[in-house]
């Protein structure tokens, strides 16, 4: 998407980062894609041998071009949180794909990078307990059903009851919204449960799906949040995880708005309060 090239540059324009701050992953390596995803499913992706209908499912037609830049987004949330554990923040400008699932991809996303970074920081002992806050407006259905069976991964999503998926899966905390939901009725509600689940889950490594289709100007959204709203909902995220010192990764997750400046404006935000918040 458009976004994904705009999005650095504008930062990079107005100075909110310097072109140093930027990494360039390269390809996640197999072994670490199996970790989450099942052997069969990731040889239809790199044997680009997927059915019809599971392409169909995807979004996306299937190339080996799309796989590699899938991996390479992967890998860019892995190393996200590394740097995260040492400056306290980091962000990937793609990722937040949390509609993969183990065995399947759907909704334009192919694999888990939330679930695959959660992975390699359980393994290398590098987290004990992880908070997954996904504020996309749709539900993170493919990381919920990855950690199902995971009492160290703990899945919150606060998501359009109306919207896509129709078929939801059950995160460990699902917060149904209503179409039309504002500013103030959803900021209320985040800063409700997020102060419940810091003091109960007790995470030591935060990963926020960082969605701006939350936008009343979003075509996917059916919320009426501003882009102010959406700045408070990231700034209650990001000073949460500051004050209680407990590294993040964000993943910027999804934006339609027809208005490309939309979007950017709202991406952008989330890395200018970053900048504020923690340096």
């Amino acid at each position: 998407m458009e976004k994904y090239n705009l999005l650095p540059e504008q930062l990079i324009y107005e100075g909110t980062i310097k072109e140093e701050n930027l990494f360039a992953p390269q390809p996640l390596q197999e072994a670490q894609v199996l970790r989450t995803h099942e052997a069969d499913y990731w040889k239809k992706l790199k044997t680009l041998s997927l059915s019809r209908k599971e392409e169909r499912k995807t979004g996306f037609p299937l190339s080996e071009a799309l796989v590699k830049r899938e991996v390479t987004i992967m890998n860019g949330t892995v190393q996200a949180a590394l740097f995260a554990l040492q400056h306290g923040v980091a962000m990937n400008i793609a990722g937040g794909t949390h509609h993969a699932f183990t065995n399947r991809g759907e909704g334009f996303c192919l694999l888990n990078d939330i679930a695959i970074a959660a992975h390699y920081l359980l393994d290398e002992q590098l987290a004990r307990q992880v908070l997954v806050v996904d504020l996309d407006v749709h539900q993170g259905n493919g990381t919920a059903q990855i950690f199902r069976e995971e009492p160290r991964v703990f899945t919150f999503s606060m998501h359009g009851e109306r919207n896509y998926p129709m078929h939801k899966e059950q995160s460990d905390l699902d917060v149904d919204l209503p179409d039309g939901t504002d500013d103030s009725s959803y900021l209320r509600l985040l800063d409700r449960h997020l102060k419940e689940l810091m003091d109960r889950v007790q995470p030591n490594f935060v990963f926020f799906q960082s969605g701006v289709d939350v936008l009343a100007t979003d075509k996917l959204g059916r919320l009426v949040m501003t882009i102010e709203g959406c700045k408070q909902r990231d700034r209650l995220v990001l000073e949460t995880c500051k004050q209680q010192r407990v590294p993040l990764v964000a993943s910027m997750g999804g934006g339609y708005s027809e208005r490309i400046a939309h979007i950017v404006e709202a991406h952008a935000n989330t890395y200018r309060l970053a900048q504020e918040i923690f340096f």
